[in-house]
């Protein structure tokens, strides 16, 4: 099973909805669609929602993705994708490391970034209200 990207656009976030099983190439290939989309729509403000992901991604490659990351947003300025881009991953525990690896290595590289649990607390921070799309029954 591979991973799929659907991106939601809105006034004021671009959304990417992440299924399938983690692999570090197509995690990355997902990253320059987010990109992509953030240059053709200029928006400043990504929810990563990545709570139908699966897998268990190792040290290494939480490493090489938030790397490519913030390499990748500093090759997309030229395009008009801001530095300054929050992003906003929210994640299952299997996929979120509880010691936030990643995300340290990404903010130690410039991107404004940090990985969720909860989606709720990831649109606190994002300072937006929640999607129709994004919002889950609670039965």
């Amino acid at each position: 099973m591979s991973m799929r990207t659907f991106i939601h656009v809105e006034p004021n976030l671009l959304t990417a909805v992440v299924t399938g099983k983690f692999l570090l190439k197509e995690a990355q290939t997902s990253f320059i669609e987010v990109l992509e989309a953030i240059a053709q729509h200029r928006l400043n403000k990504v929810l990563f929602d990545g709570r139908e992901l699966i897998g268990r991604p190792q040290t290494m490659e939480r490493f090489y993705y938030s790397k490519f990351a913030a390499n990748s947003l500093k090759a997309y300025m030229p395009r008009g994708v801001a530095q300054t881009t929050a992003f906003a991953y929210v994640l299952t525990p299997a996929v979120l490391d509880p010691h936030r690896f990643g995300e340290t290595v990404a903010v130690n590289r410039g991107m404004n970034v940090k990985a969720f649990d909860n989606v709720e607390e990831a649109y606190e921070w994002l300072k937006v209200k929640p999607a129709r799309h994004t919002q889950r029954n609670s039965a």
